[in-house]
């Protein structure tokens, strides 16, 4: 087992734990099974965290994390439910591990949503995106957000991708943006 090349979430974990200064406000983009909600309420006062699918959203509603407010809806729509900047950001694209994968994420609403993200995000926050790209949309996925990245003036974000190299082409992907 690798320490540090191992599982992309954890790494991403790690990067917020250690980088992000302030840890009052966070935002959990895709609950799914709520591994990245559960690590976010250890560590920030207050966490929203977001799910299309209802099934997430009960299960981890019945979970009675005191300071985690689940919102079974899109994450393109945080400014509707999330009214002050965050300190952290935290995307895992794809689809919900052991569930139905002809529901996933998708590149329009991905892509709005981190957007709107890091309008929210405070100075010295961190948005990590997990990109899975084993499947269709994340492969469009992939190209439109590193697109959109690219182009973010560097005199206010800092953005850098971990990839493996000696695996296949369609290993998850870990992107960090910090906003200075």
């Amino acid at each position: 087992m690798y320490r540090y090349v191992g599982n992309i979430s954890d790494l991403s974990h790690d990067i917020i734990k250690n980088y992000v200064l302030n840890k009052d406000v966070a935002i959990d983009a895709t609950l799914g099974n709520g591994y990245d909600a559960d690590f976010l309420s250890k560590n920030f006062s207050k966490v929203y965290a977001f799910d299309i699918q209802e099934e997430p959203c009960i299960c981890y509603r019945e979970k009675n994390v005191e300071n985690v407010e689940v919102i079974n809806d899109s994450h393109h729509l945080f400014d509707k439910y999330v009214n002050s900047n965050v300190d952290c950001i935290m995307y895992n694209l794809g689809f919900l591990p052991g569930g139905d994968k002809n529901i996933t994420t998708e590149h329009t609403t991905s892509l709005e949503s981190i957007r709107i993200g890091l309008e929210l995000l405070n100075s010295g926050g961190i948005m990590t995106i997990c990109i899975y790209r084993g499947h269709n949309e994340g492969k469009i996925e992939e190209t439109c957000i590193l697109k959109y990245l690219k182009n973010l003036p560097k005199n206010k974000y800092g953005v850098m991708v971990q990839s493996y190299l000696n695996r296949q082409e369609i290993s998850p992907m870990l992107v960090i943006v910090e906003k200075k």
